[in-house]
């Protein structure tokens, strides 16, 4: 085995660069490992289960969520693959500058139909407790500025909070509410709204300490309490001259 010098200095420890390799292959390989396990546990139970799922694609929900591997749409939903279409990012923000986001939206929305778009945040959200700290963590510091903008516009409830773990909990709820509503704002479902009476958008929060999901109580299917600036009609303003 390789074994790195240590520095000069003495303290730092020797690494054993022949086991990280060794590590790092084993961790791949079980990725390899159990996808062929699952591919032989789904045909076990249906010979033609990969047949069908190769048809295509027809669910009902969007999924909105967090990139936090904890919270997975279709085992917190126990729902099978098809079932659910997701997008995910860092403490599942949905902002109008996000093409990716709106580019997953429109397609939900338009093309595949979807009845149920929920914004899924859970609770000790690493985001959104960063996002309520001083510090500078990179890039990523542009990102939570979104959810600084959530704690500026309910600054006054989140201040009076003194446990730290209650109110990163609180500013989840709450920038899950501003997301749901900034997706309301959109013209993609708004839009979708003036055409259809079966789309809804949702806010929940998981507990990942129990695995439950709480209902905000947001949920949304016209836009007649955004306020009216934000409300389009279908009648195309004349352009400006």
């Amino acid at each position: 085995m390789s074994i790195t010098e240590n520095k000069k200095n003495g303290n730092t420890p020797a690494i054993d660069a022949g086991n990280i390799k060794l590590a790092q292959a084993q961790s791949y390989n079980n990725l390899i490992k159990g996808n062929s396990n699952w591919v032989a546990e789904r045909v076990k139970e249906d010979p033609e289960y990969f047949t069908k799922l190769a048809q295509g694609q027809h669910p009902e929900v969007l999924w909105i969520g967090c990139s936090d591997s904890r919270v997975p749409a279709n085992e917190v939903t126990g729902t099978k693959p098809g079932e659910v279409f997701v997008h995910r990012n860092i403490a599942n923000v949905c902002v109008h500058s996000d093409m990716n986001m709106l580019s997953v939206l429109d397609y939900a929305v338009n093309v595949l139909k979807v009845k149920h778009i929920i914004v899924a945040g859970h609770y000790g959200c690493g985001g959104v407790a960063a996002a309520l700290s001083n510090k500078q963590f990179g890039i990523i510091d542009n990102w939570l500025r979104h959810i600084k903008d959530v704690y500026r516009l309910h600054a006054n409830e989140l201040d009076r909070i003194t446990d730290e773990k209650a109110k990163v909990n609180r500013l989840v709820e709450l920038n899950v509410t501003e997301q749901v509503y900034n997706l309301c704002k959109t013209s993609i479902i708004q839009n979708a709204w003036m055409d259809r009476t079966d789309l809804q958008v949702h806010g929940w929060v998981v507990d990942i300490s129990t695995g439950f999901i709480k209902d905000l109580g947001v949920s949304s299917s016209n836009p007649h309490n955004l306020g009216y600036v934000y409300e389009f009609d279908n009648v195309e303003a004349t352009a400006a001259h």
